[in-house]
């Protein structure tokens, strides 16, 4: 009998967050390049340049510059577009651009505002998981008071 493979299983993460605004505001908030230009990056990161052609098979780009001066630059392409609702978007870093992942924003009512989960999954490695972990959940606390 041939052995089993093994099927190693890539790391993710899941992060939540309610926002006090309607889902279509979040929804722009994610897909026009003015508005990502406001809140995108973590703390302490100034967001430089934001491309956004929300669409099945468009692409975006991010380029942010950290307080070093150091400019991060990542891309991908949109495989799931669902207006006010959910985004599905390749991530690569322009200096890792074999270390491709994937991106899941799901934006659901609730209440008065809306309930954003964001999946990240596909992950090079826990360490890479870990931090985009500690980058988007600072993304997301802008993101918060963007709409405070």
């Amino acid at each position: 009998m041939p052995a089993q493979a093994k099927v190693a299983v890539k790391p993710s993460l899941t992060l939540k967050r309610h926002l006090n605004a309607p889902p279509e505001r979040v929804y722009a908030a994610w897909t026009d390049p003015q508005k990502l230009k406001t809140w995108f990056g973590p703390e302490h990161i100034e967001t430089l340049r934001a491309e956004a052609d929300a669409r099945v098979g468009g692409r975006f780009r991010m380029v942010m510059r950290d307080a070093d001066g150091e400019e991060h630059d990542v891309s991908g392409v949109y495989r799931e577009v669902v207006p006010n609702k959910k985004l599905v978007f390749t991530w690569a870093w322009r200096s890792t651009p074999e270390r491709e992942s994937l991106v899941t924003v799901d934006i659901k009512p609730e209440g008065d505002g809306s309930l954003l989960t964001l999946i990240h999954e596909q992950f090079f490695d826990e360490e890479a998981r870990d931090r985009h972990q500690h980058g988007w959940s600072g993304c997301l606390d802008k993101l918060e008071r963007y709409f405070a």
